[in-house]
């Protein structure tokens, strides 16, 4: 489908506004149709209400003439003592017939009105049949149409427009179950990130982070993970093999240079260590793969061994709880010569 309008990217809008509108010409001259059918539905029931009244009518004047025909005859039976015996067979011969055309058109009555309500019962029919095909036309149309479901800000997708991306723009084909629009809550932002499969076993649903801005080096916001999706995905140019997990953030607080589509990134805070001192990791050395570590600290003889207590660590770094102060000078190889204690 071809997008006819769209409001500009950075649009504020609200619920309810018309924010795109395919090309509808198609489904509006389809509408026109319909609304004339059913104009036309219309009038036929009240011609055919009209029909059925007239053929009701001329039904009942046949009674009458019927009826009145019997009244003369059996009035005309009166005479037979006067009559020859050829008049009277034909009086009474006038009178059984009259009476049999009298009981027919009778009988006729309930007939007729089972075939009128029929008529009239597939005019209705018609008639809402019509009217569904209507509704399902002004329904299609109305689709065309697409309105913000809140209030917010518009933020067009990218799409691919020969052999450059560019916004969604007027005049560029959708595709369906394509996205080109979001319509973003300014007072509730989220950050749409993804993190190497090997890493997201370790994230947990609410886990605080920090999140800092490319266009503002000095504006960092807390935020905590919201969503996990369950599914990875290839790491766009990069090798097939190489998956990412995408996952939302959520930003625990806004400023109003924070707009939408900017571009971010997030340290995500897998644990805390409150009141420890950190050393470079190549500064603790252990004596085998069991034995317990320990540090080398400069003092007034010399290097001095000193066992530490190690708390959480990553690849370049490792929080101390015990063994060493803030300030003291660490080697990191293995000194020559140890001071002796």
């Amino acid at each position: 489908m071809v997008l006819q309008t769209v409001v500009p990217p950075g649009s504020r809008v609200k619920k309810g506004d018309v924010v795109a509108e395919f090309d509808r010409q198609y489904m509006l001259t389809r509408l026109d149709d319909y609304r004339a059918s059913v104009q036309q539905v219309e009038s036929s029931l009240g011609i055919l209400k009209a029909n059925l009244e007239v053929d009701k009518k001329a039904h009942q004047q046949t009674i009458l003439v019927a009826k009145s025909d019997l009244d003369k005859a059996q009035i005309d039976l009166k005479t037979l003592p006067v009559r020859s015996e050829i008049d009277s067979e034909l009086l009474r011969l006038r009178e059984e017939e009259a009476a049999a055309r009298y009981k027919q058109y009778l009988s006729e009555v309930k007939h007729k009105e089972i075939s009128h309500a029929a008529q009239w019962r597939i005019g209705e029919l018609e008639r809402g049949e019509s009217k569904i095909e209507l509704a399902r036309a002004e329904a299609n149309a109305e689709r065309m149409l697409v309105r913000a479901p809140m209030d917010g800000i518009t933020v067009m997708t990218q799409t691919l427009r020969g052999d450059q991306f560019g916004q969604i723009q007027q005049g560029d084909n959708v595709f369906a179950g394509m996205m080109f629009m979001r319509i973003v809550d300014p007072d509730s932002m989220i950050v749409n990130a993804t993190i190497n499969q090997a890493d997201s076993e370790r994230l947990r649903i609410g886990a605080k982070a920090r999140v800092r801005f490319d266009a503002y080096p000095d504006l960092e916001l807390p935020a905590h993970v919201y969503s996990i999706a369950a599914m990875p995905r290839s790491g766009g140019f990069r090798g097939t093999y190489v998956k990412e997990v995408p996952l939302v953030l959520k930003l625990d607080k806004l400023d109003p240079r924070v707009i939408p589509d900017l571009s971010v990134s997030a340290d995500v805070v897998l644990e805390r260590e409150e009141q420890a001192t950190v050393a470079p990791l190549e500064a603790v050395f252990r004596d085998g793969a069991q034995g317990a570590p320990f540090a080398f600290l400069r003092g007034p003889r010399g290097w001095e061994r000193r066992e530490v207590e190690l708390g959480m660590a990553n690849n370049v770094a490792v929080a101390v709880r015990s063994g060493l102060r803030p300030g003291e000078v660490v080697a990191a190889e293995r000194p020559p010569v140890q001071a002796k204690l």
